[in-house]
């Protein structure tokens, strides 16, 4: 049956395909091969349809019968029987009783009364009188609306069929009555405007025993007037008179053949022509065009899986009716919790952000460049420091004039600045906490189809961290305590009394020479702007210098800034500026570049800048001081003896000192303490802890409870997801060596361009195409289209009055048995030569 080699395996393969989308509910983006049937209404697209079939099951009556898409697979088997996907599992023998199904699933879609739908019915028929095919029959085309049509029905109808002939894997099947004008066909020129090469469009020819006595479609269906590229195919088709009748469709087929082979037009052609020979035709093209698509729809499929990969990530590996669903995904969910808690602290793994610093990255720069800056800002506060030394020192010399620079003077003002370390310490333990917060609600996303697991989790997770909050709040605390209880002056870093009269300043930037310490992007704002503007440079920040270019190239420079003694500050934004602010200055009120007090700087986030003022830290340019160390005022440190003077400088130099010390055991135990009782320990529990609390925290069946929505979209994903992957299965066990056929070469098919079609052929004022005269002595009717090729000798021919009517541009063809050549006319208009 199937006539082509291998066709019986593959055809079968894309209704497979169709069945297993059809049961999903819901669309999926693949273009799978289809034939649709296109034409005006009454153009017999449905006695087509039931001539394949070889039974009555299409709905029939006057105006739009067909008012939604009928999706139909014709399978071979030695059993006949159809069903539909709507209503699976039932078997129908009785053909009359599928078209009242088709027309009451219609009417529950569209109403009683003439509607339309878009939505498609879905029919398999199981027959050992048919070829593998897959059809859809579309609404014809009408113009004027009735019952309840909206006004645009014509509209409407044109949309639904453009949605389905449009997709590239789509086979046109233009069915044209032969009784009309061919040139005005609705299907070829809806054809024409998705497929104007031609190579998925074939033509049906119907209705050829209702032609005019004395006229037939010869040239048509032998593809020479009107062409198409894949060329005319005829057929017989049952009349009303028949179908009232109930005449048998293989009668009618039978009937067909006879017809064909009987006409002395058609004889020569009968053996291509009639509805086994069309079907036929499309089997061969169908299994051509699938073969053709496979690999492209195979690569849809791979990729619509992959897509789907993350979202069923958590339960793709059971089915949705396992009984051990529940605990199963329970488990599932709480090993990749903590999987992805570790993953985003440690930060290893696949699914890393490219956009922005989150977990572990952020909490590197809490611990390295927000906490040092912090302890920063509160050292070199100097002014004030000078100030405590000084009254330090007078308490304690009390009414004597104190020679010798009092021990106890040091040990007030260092455990002083120690106890400063717990606030901007304490602050750390809440920076990391807080991250570890969004780290667990970030890492919980996943559960989001579970709110009341997913609650649960990040509570008891939650307060875990709260509980080692405290914790290591204390131990930083103790750590502190015990930096006060004893002051180890025999540190082998402390400089002690002997050398702290000779120290000088040692600052960053002698240890780091003239290093490379950041580079990056930031807006310049007061510099030859328009005011309230800015504009992006390149900065490289050294040990000494601040520099700007043009781009990342570093290829222009525009200017080098020395760091010496300046400072950074703070700065509000505009009231439309966006930008995080900040400023490098001179606190001695000289100008930083060329008339400018200030170079004011901005990034696109709060963390940038906070980390290029780390960086400007280590080059030495530190944060604005409250009062100005060189200022005068009338205060006790300001008329302070020389004595006194020389007391404060050695009590600073040794502070100093010993501070350096307890700042830099400060920064080194901070954060192991952090990590220890707060990040490894809930690493910990979450893997060995997690579990056991969730199942004492309640009943597990209520916790794993789904909401409506999550319930269905699983379902729905789930049901995606395997169908997905049953079709790739498919696929694969698909041979592709199938018997395949050329593509037939162009033709010239500029008759159906929208110019001719709007300028009113002279076709068109002729019989109809189909019906063209075929006696043999050229009628005094007959329009002089063919003036320069061989026609049956007649006499006065080329004298012969021109018809009244514009000469058509198609090709002419030779007449058979024509016995000599007419003499050339001229090329020149004939119009002229008419009589006056």
């Amino acid at each position: 049956m199937s006539g082509n080699v291998g066709m019986e395996h593959l055809i079968p393969i894309v209704n497979k395909l169709q069945d297993v989308f059809a049961s999903l509910g819901v669309p999926l983006s693949l273009d799978l091969p289809q034939i649709a049937v296109v034409g005006s209404q009454s153009a017999g697209k449905s006695s087509v349809l039931e001539n394949f079939v070889g039974r009555d099951f299409l709905p029939r009556g006057s105006g739009i019968v067909t008012r939604r898409p009928l999706v139909l697979q014709l399978i071979y088997s030695k059993i006949e029987w159809a069903e539909f996907i709507h209503a699976k599992g039932k078997k129908f023998t009785d053909f009359a009783l599928v078209r009242k199904e088709i027309e009451d699933e219609t009417d529950r879609a569209t109403g009683s009364n003439k509607g339309i739908s878009n939505l498609p019915i879905n029919l398999r028929v199981y027959s050992p009188n048919v070829l593998n095919l897959t059809l859809i029959d579309l609404p014809g085309m009408t113009k004027v609306p009735v019952g309840d049509q909206p006004p645009d029905i014509e509209q409407q109808i044109r949309n639904m069929i453009m949605e389905f002939i449009s997709k590239e894997s789509c086979l046109i099947l233009a069915v044209s009555p032969a009784n009309t004008d061919l040139a005005n066909s609705d299907a070829l020129k809806i054809a024409k405007e998705v497929d104007p090469q031609g190579l998925r469009t074939i033509g049906v020819i119907t209705k050829l025993d209702l032609m005019d006595e004395g006229t037939d479609a010869r040239e048509v269906l032998e593809n020479k007037l009107l062409p198409l590229r894949r060329g005319y195919i005829g057929v017989v088709n049952r009349s009303q008179k028949d179908i009232d009748g109930k005449k048998d469709i293989r009668a009618a087929l039978a009937a067909e053949r006879k017809f064909f082979l009987s006409h002395p037009s058609y004889r020569h052609i009968a053996d291509r022509l009639g509805t086994p020979h069309l079907q036929k035709v499309l089997n061969q093209q169908l299994t051509n065009h699938i073969r053709d698509t496979l690999p492209s729809l195979r690569n849809k499929l791979q990729s619509q899986l992959l897509s789907m990969e993350k979202e069923v990530e958590e339960y793709k590996n059971f089915r949705p009716d396992d009984p051990a669903r529940k605990t199963k995904a329970m488990m599932q969910m709480i090993s990749q919790f903590s999987t992805d808690f570790e993953r985003d602290i440690e930060g290893f793994g696949t699914h890393v952000s490219t956009e922005d610093l989150s977990g572990g990255a952020k909490i590197n720069r809490i611990f390295h460049e927000r906490f040092p800056f912090e302890l920063v800002k509160m050292e070199f506060d100097e002014r004030e420091l000078r100030k405590e030394i000084a009254i330090t020192i007078k308490n304690i010399h009390g009414i004597r004039t104190g020679l010798f620079t009092p021990d106890m003077a040091f040990e007030s003002i260092v455990k002083k600045q120690i106890n400063r370390l717990k606030e901007p310490s304490l602050h750390c333990v809440d920076l990391v906490v807080t991250e570890l917060s969004t780290v667990v609600r970030k890492c919980t996303e996943k559960m989001s189809r579970y709110p009341r697991l997913r609650e649960e989790t990040e509570r008891i997770v939650n307060t875990r961290i709260r509980e080692q909050e405290q914790v290591a709040k204390q131990q930083i605390l103790q750590l502190i305590d015990i930096q006060l209880s004893y002051m180890n002056t025999n540190h082998e870093d402390f400089i002690g009394f002997a050398n702290a009269q000779q120290k000088s300043e040692n600052t960053n930037k002698r240890k780091l020479g003239n290093q490379v310490i950041r580079k990056g992007w930031l807006s310049l704002h007061n510099i030859s702007f328009i005011k309230g503007g800015s504009k992006d440079f390149w900065f490289v920040l050294t040990a000494e210098s601040l520099s700007w270019y043009k781009d990342e190239e570093e290829r222009e420079k525009r200017y080098m800034l020395p760091l010496e003694g300046l400072q950074v500050r703070d700065m509000e934004g505009g009231f439309l500026q966006s930008k995080h602010m900040f400023a490098l200055y001179n606190p001695g009120a000289r100008n930083v570049y060329k008339d400018y007090k200030q170079l004011e700087l901005s990034a696109e986030s709060q963390d940038e800048v906070d980390s290029w003022k780390a960086s400007f830290l280590r080059a030495g340019v530190y944060p604005e001081r409250t009062t100005d160390e060189n200022s005068s005022s009338k205060d006790d440190y300001s008329s302070m003896d020389p004595q006194l003077e020389r007391q404060v400088e050695t009590i600073r130099n040794l502070v100093d000192s010993y501070l350096k010390i307890v700042n830099k055991t400060q920064r080194d135990l901070v954060p192991k303490t952090i990590m220890y009782l707060i990040i490894s320990n809930m690493k910990v529990f979450i893997k060995d802890d997690l579990m056991p609390g969730l199942y004492s925290a309640g009943d597990q069946g209520q916790m794993m409870e789904e909401s409506a929505e999550e319930a269905q979209r699983r379902e729905e994903i789930l049901r995606m997801y395997h169908a997905t992957k049953d079709a790739l299965q498919i696929i694969a066990e698909v041979s592709t060596s199938t018997v395949t056929t050329p593509t037939p070469p162009p033709v010239k098919d500029d008759w159906l361009s929208e110019e001719s079609a709007n300028s009113g052929p002279a076709y068109n004022n002729r019989p109809p195409s189909p019906a063209r005269p075929r006696a043999a002595p050229p009628l005094p009717n007959r329009p002089m289209d063919q003036p320069l090729q061989p026609i049956r000798a007649a006499p006065g021919v080329p004298n012969r009055p021109a018809p009244d009517r514009p000469m058509p541009s198609i090709p002419a063809r030779p007449v058979s048995g024509a016995s000599k050549p007419v003499p050339r006319i001229p090329d020149r208009p004939l119009v002229p030569q008419r009589p006056n």
